[in-house]
């Protein structure tokens, strides 16, 4: 008989014959002086971050992780090496996203020193980029979000990060701090995500169609696939996957289904012209057990929200979220002169939405569309960019009585319209080993909406913000080939998303933009012929408006501006390699760690009578340290671990209640070699293995207590992924 899960709601889902594995049970930093002393701390479970620069080894070991091609870094416009580029910028390459499981992008994310990703339950993401989770109670906000220089985050601030398979990018780009003056509404940073179909074979040779075939199973009855067909030719790149992925999850009311197709093409009319498509459709359910207390995840931490004297539990009312998407992005290269090219894309997609709740059940019907065109000059040591961003956002939202999983009687019907757009301008100098950097937007976010079901106030009602300009000044000094130096101004802003607008209070809110200046200064290179690589950077940031999140007493979400927040802090990340391209048994290890000192705190920020200035930025951990060790062998043998170890995280803006610090284990051994034309690679692991009992991400200022949303306890995972 074929294992099965079951949905809360009554899907039942049937698994094919496989193995299955199961769980078996379930700092304090004063000065930068004590940093050295901290990483030698770590260094017993020092692991991988890979580098930008190595070598190719026509060896075997093509997918080695530890050996790879120079990286150019794109963001803002450029096209450098990793050390040359005027920001704080990191770079997660194919092999890295690689490394541990297919699953998700949270242990990946988790290695860049400043940036935390957090997982409240299966599906559901929240990512922050230097403490930007404060307002995020579920999803992406704050950080804008581009996959292959089309815009992925919508007009109304939202992103659906989940709707992504790990398996369909090819490199990620994360920019550190506001990135305004170029990529519009953020003060967290940017994203950029890259599936490059030229890198489509991976193999030591080419070829014109190649097939990658990976299946993955594990604890919580795991089944993660991914077919793809990829076809290189002169003119003409393109590749095809599917994707599924289901689990019955670790807690109640927790269990997870998506099933992807994504297309991606490059044509190369000509010489002076390039056509790129991306398009995907996800089909994504995923049940949401909601926050519970800590008596409760102390005594049996796989519970779901319990209901109460008032109010049903997240069991009773079968609290989820549906949401199929489809997404169709282009994008048109022409290259006019010597001096002259531009880059224009457009963007449509559909979103069908349904979200059962504890109070309601939300159905939202969003479309989305937009455009974006980059001129660019590019004259001997001079590089001019400017262009405009234009989306639009059009939702329908309804909300009903939620009878036990069931839409029930109307009670709001609201129609939204959000246009979003910006005008920018940079220009790079080049002085011999200096290179100056400076860029402008000015934006504007117009927002409109009507409550139909409203007879009193059934007319259009706006909110639209006044024109913002951000600037951005950026200066880097080559002290050497291997070193630099650089310091940047910039000043990012963030107007209300549509959920802070309209949150699951079902209410409108009248909330301004926050915005924030930052200042940071750095140094990285890489010393020792390459074999240790390195980044350190101290900013503040004083953000003004800060916007907040709230919980009622049912449990929704709304949002307040808090005054501002002071966040000064430092990141450090170190790369080193012991060993590197040996012919012995051991061919390779690399040893990485990322560190971030975030003491974040509030500046003015009175809440009726309660005063929280000084107070610890709510949601974010003082201290994160995460290091990586990957061996490579010359059998093909690999072994990959992470150690993260993250301070305790004030969970309300009193900071009178805390998640405790946590270390967490992931380890990953496999075996990877080739066969003929065809790859091999055979994989096993175990995450949490020191069977932390911790929450990765939790509800800020819930009530009833109900801060926590427990991770797994030790689980397991085994795969093979074929390429021919």
């Amino acid at each position: 008989m074929k294992p099965a899960f079951k949905f809360q709601s009554g899907t039942v889902v049937s698994l094919p014959s496989a193995v299955y594995f199961h769980g078996s049970d379930g700092f304090k930093f004063k000065a930068v002086k004590y940093v050295l002393q901290l990483l030698t701390r770590f260094t017993s479970c020092l692991l991988f971050q890979i580098s930008a620069n190595a070598q190719t080894d026509s060896a075997a070991h093509f997918g080695d992780t530890a050996i790879l091609e120079p990286i150019t870094v794109t963001a803002f416009g450029g096209a450098a090496g990793w050390k040359d580029a005027p920001a704080s910028v990191a770079v997660i390459n194919q092999a890295q996203l690689q490394r541990f499981d297919n699953k998700t992008l949270v242990p990946v994310l988790n290695t860049v020193a400043g940036v935390r990703m957090e997982e409240r339950s299966p599906g559901s993401y929240r990512l922050s980029i230097r403490g930007s989770l404060l307002r995020s109670p579920f999803g992406v906000r704050n950080i804008k979000v581009y996959w292959n220089d089309i815009p992925l985050t919508d007009a109304g601030g939202n992103t659906y990060l989940n709707l992504i398979d790990v398996s369909q990018l090819s490199s990620i780009e994360i920019i550190k701090g506001p990135a305004s003056s170029l990529y519009g509404a953020n003060t967290g940073g940017a994203v950029l995500l890259k599936t490059n179909n030229n890198n489509a074979s991976p193999g030591p040779e080419r070829r014109k169609n190649s097939f990658n075939a990976n299946l993955e199973t594990g604890s919580y009855s795991l089944l993660n696939e991914q077919l793809v067909f990829n076809h290189q030719s002169k003119k003409f790149n393109f590749s095809m996957q599917q994707s599924h992925y289901q689990s019955s999850g670790y807690r109640q009311q927790s269990a997870m289904r998506k099933d992807a197709v994504q297309s991606s093409l490059d044509w190369h009319i000509s010489n002076k012209e390039q056509v790129s498509a991306l398009l995907f459709y996800t089909d994504l359910h995923y049940e949401t057990p909601g926050g519970i207390t800590k008596a409760q995840m102390d005594s049996l931490p796989t519970l779901a929200r319990q209901p109460t004297s008032a109010l049903p539990g997240a069991v009773q009312q079968k609290a989820g979220v549906y949401n199929k998407t489809g997404f169709a992005g282009l994008n048109f290269h022409s290259v006019f002169s010597k001096l002259w090219s531009n880059t224009a894309s457009v963007t449509i997609n559909h979103t069908d939405f349904k979200n059962p709740f504890i109070t309601n059940y939300e159905k939202r019907d969003e479309l989305n569309y937009g455009a974006r065109t980059v001129l660019e000059m590019n004259a001997l040591k001079v590089k001019w960019l400017t262009g405009a961003e234009w989306q639009q956002n059009i939702s329908n939202i309804n909300n009903y009585e939620n009878n036990s999983g069931t839409p029930g009687s109307l009670l709001y019907n609201d129609k939204v319209r959000v246009a979003q757009y910006f005008l920018f301008t940079q220009i790079n100098i080049q002085f011999r080993k200096l290179l100056i950097q400076a860029g402008l937007s000015a934006n504007q976010q117009l927002l409109k909406y009507n409550r139909i079901s409203d007879s009193v106030y059934n007319y259009w009602q706006h909110q639209n913000t006044n024109m913002l300009w951000a600037p951005r000044l950026s200066v880097l000094y080559q002290v050497n080939n291997n070193i630099s130096l650089y310091a940047v101004t910039s000043k990012g802003f963030s107007p209300p998303t549509l959920a802070e607008v309209r949150p699951s209070t079902n209410q409108f809110y009248n909330l301004q933009p926050e915005y924030g200046w930052n200042y940071e200064a750095g140094i990285k290179g890489a010393v020792w012929k390459n074999r240790l690589e390195f980044s350190a950077s101290v900013y503040s940031f004083n953000l003004k408006n800060a916007i907040v999140a709230q919980t009622d007493s049912t449990g929704a979400d709304f949002f307040v501006n808090a005054g501002g927040t002071k966040q000064p802090g430092l990141e450090i990340w170190l790369n080193a390699f012991p060993v590197k391209n040996s012919r012995r048994f051991i061919k390779t290890i690399v040893v990485s760690n990322s560190f971030a000192y975030q003491p974040y705190t509030f500046n003015n920020y009175v809440s009726g009578t309660k005063d929280f200035s000084g107070n610890r930025l709510t949601g974010v951990p003082k201290n994160t340290n995460l290091a990586t060790l990957d061996v490579d062998t010359k059998p093909g043998i690999y072994f990959n671990a992470n150690c993260n170890f993250t301070s305790a995280i004030p969970l309300t803006d009193a900071n009178d209640v805390y998640a405790g610090n946590y270390k967490l284990f992931q380890l990953k051994l496999g075996f990877k070699k080739q066969f003929g034309k065809a790859i091999l690679d055979v994989y096993a692991g175990i995450d949490n293995l020191l069977n932390e009992k911790y929450s990765l991400g939790n509800d800020l200022n819930a009530a009833g207590g109900r801060y926590f949303n427990p991770a797994p306890a030790r689980n397991y995972f085994a795969g093979a992924r074929v390429e021919w």
